[in-house]
């Protein structure tokens, strides 16, 4: 079975090469789409012997990447952005997944890495990238494979940082503002121009955007956990925190094994009692339950989990918490089960002044 690298690129020249480089080992043949470069982009590519060709934006994704796939001689593809690259040894796994039977589509762990109010952070996500080459592409935006064909994680890790300290939204928000117009009452759409505020730092552009989302889930949806955590993270940037404690008791059944709800449920209470002592401050007992339960689910493998949520982080909330009680015993210890994890937050409060 050969394997095609498939990519639709734009102005890629600070990137394409670090993902080429992480990837070029495991492929037949690399077609690279560009959608319109002005920088040396093309050039990079054809230093791989990369099929290079040239296509005319639309404003659609899907179209550009069934574009690319048209190109492709392989049997099976693999499609990376220029702003990702493999990160594991995958050799095996990929050769094993497009050699086995039954045919499956091959969902790939990604990474994200983001700024947020603690500093870096990191968000796992499954997205099918590695499939038979004949399948192809729906939607203008967040594109997605349709295939009848069942979705099988596969051992391939992929980091994505394009939208680290790198604001990109410029193509996406137009398309998604469309794209909404013609689908008023799909959530997905919301949520995801939310994330592109996000990015923007636009807090209450995203905050309306995730509460036109929640109000149109099920909770059928695979997104809808991360929605729902996102929600309440918004609703924290935003100020508008009188919403927030509703959604908090309405989803912990649906949210029960999320560390990640537990997570941002403890910050969201601080802020809220921040807000009006008097008022919340017989709250104070549920932060301390909420960071215990965070860590007692601990890490997972969830869509769209943000790494520390389960573990370090927790660990070192929990220690701030308890050093603002006044209980500095208790407090040392978390900082220290922290620290394991080389946090540098809690490393420092270990150190003292």
């Amino acid at each position: 079975m050969r394997l095609s690298l498939v990519m639709i690129v734009k102005n890629e020249e600070s990137t394409l090469r670090r993902c080429i480089d992480s990837v070029s080992k495991y492929v037949d043949e690399i077609i690279i789409v560009d959608t319109g470069s002005t920088d040396n982009t093309k050039s990079i590519a054809l230093e791989y012997q990369s099929r290079v060709f040239d296509y005319r934006w639309t404003s659609d994704f899907a179209a550009a990447r069934n574009f690319a796939l048209e190109q492709a001689t392989g049997e099976w593809s693999l499609v990376l952005d220029a702003d990702e690259y493999i990160t594991n040894e995958c050799a095996d796994e990929i050769h094993s997944f497009i050699s086995h039977s039954p045919v499956a589509i091959g969902q790939v762990k990604r990474i994200d890495k983001f700024n947020s109010k603690d500093g870096v952070s990191f968000e796992q996500s499954y997205i099918s990238r590695l499939f038979p080459s004949s399948c192809r592409y729906s939607g203008k935006i967040h594109e997605q494979v349709v295939s009848a064909l069942p979705r099988v994680r596969v051992g391939v890790e992929i980091q994505h940082d394009g939208y680290f300290e790198n604001k990109r939204s410029d193509r996406n928000i137009p398309i998604l503002l469309q794209v909404i117009e013609e689908n008023p009452e799909d959530p997905y759409y919301y949520y995801q121009i939310a994330k592109e505020y996000r990015g923007l730092e636009e807090h209450g552009k995203s905050y309306a955007s995730l509460k036109q989302a929640y109000g149109k889930i099920t909770h059928k949806e695979g997104y809808a956990p991360t929605l729902i955590v996102n929600y309440l993270y918004a609703i924290i940037s935003s100020g508008n925190l009188g919403e927030g404690f509703s959604i908090v008791q309405a989803e912990q059944d649906f949210l029960s094994e999320s560390a990640d709800f537990y997570f941002v449920s403890a910050l969201f209470l601080l802020e809220l009692i921040l807000s009006d002592p008097d008022q919340y401050s017989d709250l104070i007992p549920y932060i301390e339950r909420f960071y215990l339960r965070a860590l007692e689910i601990g890490e997972t493998e969830q869509e769209g989990s943000v790494i520390g949520t389960g573990s370090f982080a927790a660990h070192h909330n929990l220690g701030v918490y308890y050093e603002v009680t006044g209980n500095i015993a208790k407090a040392q210890e978390q900082y220290r089960k922290a620290a394991a994890y080389n946090y540098q937050p809690s490393l420092a409060r270990l150190q003292g002044p």
